[in-house]
């Protein structure tokens, strides 16, 4: 008995000092009154004394009440929000804003997700220390006495409030923020594509580095066992968490819009990529509001991703753009139809992975069908616009450069193993249709004028001219002057701007031209120029004169240049 007194003296008179000194010795001056008032309350002799049960009881709770003070400045004083440079040192090489693989804020310029998926396998995150490692013990101590006291609410408010608080200003120092959807609508796209970069580097940030270091002192300073553990994070996180995916559903809500798809999908990589991690740190049922947030936001930006496929092929198909291409070349529309589709399979594991998820089809094949739908939208829409052409030639010169320009586009893209080489086969036929389209409409009424139907049965070496008076030779070679030097006037302001293609039309039209040009010069030439020369001539050019003229055809050349 007089031990106890003795053990409950000195224990006051460390109480009454206070913890600040020397707080593990003030921890054990607890434990042994702790430790004496069971003494005293499972003794008969003292049960029926009050004022030693009370004194002790009083001692014991003023001890708790000054932990509690105690806990709450030291939490306060080490809880400290990150810097964003101390974030960015925890991330791997390749992630950290310095490197140019990190810099996201614009889409055009994303990275290969196969390569992109890969690099991060290896990659180390290290979770930023939030509280100094050996404070953390003092803190475990503290606030085990005070759930032993019963004081568990306490202990757990005080944590929730202190460190909630600072990691709301972590995030904020980072730049997060939230906004709503009709934020969202009123900003310009130049900077609602910064902000979208941003973001997800941010949220790669939150959940690796500030949710999983939270997740980590909160483990280490109450029994991670304990279920309010969990809801102990849960408070801490909540409306951090809120607030993070609060902008990434106010993109997936907006207003759609066929830039907005490639920034979607990497808003949907990045949920996906980090999926596992938030079903781990959010795992508890205290933390399943969070996780079924993180997982409905994935979902809507794939719904959203879908919708936007379908926008975008309705949207081809009817573009109403004015946008005239004088010389027949290849439309804006086109050449911004195909960059989409390049940049569509830029994201191909990331489709495919959203086709999985979402559709439960072969993504290989739902990849195609969309490929398809969107190159036949374009070639419907072109097909509209080509009749805006005057000039049937100039129609039929405009689709084979557009359709040109789609095939070759295929053949050196990804799509090409999609689409497969029945659709790059069939298409080339279509590009050659259109070529003969147009060489049957620009030369069929010219070829007309160096052909003669031979007359009567005798056979042309009877008859070399087949009838044809000196007048009408002479006529003939006058409307075919007249002709070609309207076509090249006209034709060499067309565009033919693929290389390849215009000098095989060039050869085409050559080879037709050229051969029956010959013929008549020799058969009629000496009958209209025999002995003439300069202006007097009918034969105003050479075979080689109208062979270098053609070379001047689909050149894209002003009138002004064709005549210096």
């Amino acid at each position: 008995m007089l031990a106890h007194f003795d053990l409950t003296r000195k224990a006051e008179a460390k109480i009454l000092r206070g913890p600040h000194e020397d707080l593990e010795m003030y921890l054990e001056a607890i434990s042994q009154l702790r430790s004496a008032n069971r003494y005293f309350t499972g003794n008969k002799i003292f049960r029926s004394n009050e004022a030693i049960l009370t004194h002790t009881s009083n001692l014991l709770a003023k001890a708790i009440s000054k932990l509690e003070d105690e806990f709450r400045q030291l939490l306060t004083n080490y809880s400290k929000p990150v810097e964003p440079d101390r974030l960015f040192d925890c991330l791997p090489n390749s992630l950290r804003p310095s490197s140019a693989s990190s810099q996201q804020g614009d889409g055009g310029s994303k990275h290969n997700s196969d390569n992109h998926n890969k690099s991060l396998e290896a990659s180390i995150f290290i979770p930023p220390t939030l509280i100094p490692p050996r404070v953390l013990p003092l803190l475990h101590d503290l606030a085990q006495q005070m759930i032993l006291a019963g004081h568990q609410q306490q202990v757990y408010r005080i944590y929730r409030e202190t460190r909630a608080a600072v990691l709301e200003q972590s995030l904020r120092k980072l730049g997060v923020e939230r906004l709503s959807k009709d934020d969202v609508q009123k900003m310009q796209w130049e900077a609602l594509e910064a902000k979208i970069g941003n973001w997800i580097h941010y949220v790669r940030i939150a959940v690796k580095l500030l949710f999983t270091g939270e997740r980590k002192i909160c483990d280490q300073i109450f029994d991670s066992a304990d279920a309010l553990v969990d809801q102990c994070f849960a408070d801490v996180t909540s409306n951090n968490v809120s607030m993070l995916l609060s902008f990434g559903d106010a993109i997936a809500k907006s207003k759609r819009s066929p830039e907005k798809l490639f920034v979607l999908l990497d808003m949907f990589e990045i949920m996906r990529e980090l999926q596992s991690e938030i079903e781990t740190l959010f795992g508890s049922k205290a933390c399943i509001e969070m996780r079924d947030s993180a997982l409905s936001l994935t979902q809507r930006l794939a719904e959203t991703a879908q919708e936007t496929f379908v926008d975008f092929e309705e949207a081809v198909e009817k573009d109403a753009t004015k946008t005239a291409v004088l010389d027949g070349t290849v439309h804006p529309l086109t050449s911004y139809v195909i960059n989409y589709v390049k940049f569509l399979f830029d994201y191909k594991s990331t489709l495919k992975q959203l086709f999985q998820d979402f559709e439960a089809v072969d993504p290989d094949a739902q990849l195609a069908v969309i490929t398809t739908r969107i190159t036949q939208a374009l070639q419907t829409n072109l097909d509209g616009k080509s009749k805006q052409y005057k000039d049937p030639a100039l129609t039929q010169l405009f689709l084979m450069n557009n359709i040109h320009y789609i095939v070759r586009s295929v053949r050196r893209s990804e799509a090409k193993d999609l689409l497969g080489d029945d659709w790059v086969q069939i298409h080339r036929r279509i590009v050659q249709q259109h070529a003969n389209q147009y060489k049957r409409i620009s030369w069929a009424k010219i070829l007309q004028c160096l052909t003669v139907q031979a007359s009567g049965s005798g056979g042309a070496s009877a008859d070399a001219t087949c009838g044809l008076s000196k007048a009408m030779v002479k006529d003939r070679f006058k409307t075919f002057n007249i002709q070609f030097e309207e076509l090249h006037q006209r034709q060499s302001q067309w565009t033919v701007p693929d290389s390849e293609l215009r000098e095989s039309l060039r050869l085409a039209v050559a080879e037709v031209l050229l051969p029956a040009y010959r013929s008549f010069i020799k058969r009629f030439g000496p009958m209209v120029d025999n002995g003439k020369t300069g202006l007097q001539r009918s034969i105003k050019y050479t075979p080689e004169d109208l062979e270098r003229m053609l070379n001047e055809f689909f050149e894209g050349k002003t009138f002004g240049e064709q005549k210096r």
